[in-house]
């Protein structure tokens, strides 16, 4: 048993270091620094003020507990604590299929595990994800997100998309 485990365990490592697999590597990676770069602006450079940005954007720095959107946010250790556990898991099993899909899914699963990566971290080093992207139109705002958020979002619409696109 443990032969076998070891045996797939550097196969799949084999899989990951091929040229091409780097290149996808090199995009999440590329996907999580864009995102550090501009929480480390926001968090070491902003006051605790509303930033008015114009008559759409504000920048305003939240500090977000739950998942996607403020989505289960919680006081509770053991919640926080599952949700983390499941979405370090998420991030193992979409890796996974980095490795064994086809070109184009390659790219959108880097694309989301960029920035789910990105906001992993932030959980794990700060126990909450900054969040301070703020959209508006007068007096209705879109929840307050940030540059991981808006890299998973595309990379799941982009993921719909062509799968829509394929079943036609």
């Amino acid at each position: 048993m443990k032969k076998n485990l070891f045996a797939n365990l550097k196969e799949i490592k084999n899989c990951f270091l091929k040229k091409e697999n780097i290149y996808y590597f090199f995009l999440i990676i590329t996907i999580f620094f864009l995102d550090r770069y501009t929480k480390f602006q926001i968090i070491n450079n902003f006051n605790e003020n509303i930033y008015f940005v114009n008559n759409f954007i504000n920048i305003d720095l939240i500090w977000n507990t739950g998942i996607s959107f403020g989505l289960l946010s919680s006081d509770s250790s053991l919640i926080y604590n599952s949700i983390s556990s499941i979405i370090g898991l998420v991030i193992i099993f979409l890796v996974y299929f980095i490795i064994i899909s086809s070109r184009t899914d390659k790219v959108i699963f880097s694309i989301i595990v960029g920035g789910a990566v990105g906001n992993f971290y932030d959980r794990l080093i700060y126990r909450a994800v900054p969040d301070f992207i703020d959209l508006h139109y007068q007096n209705f705002h879109w929840f307050t997100f940030n540059l991981a958020d808006i890299f998973i979002t595309i990379g799941i619409v982009a993921y719909i998309f062509k799968d829509l696109i394929m079943r036609q």
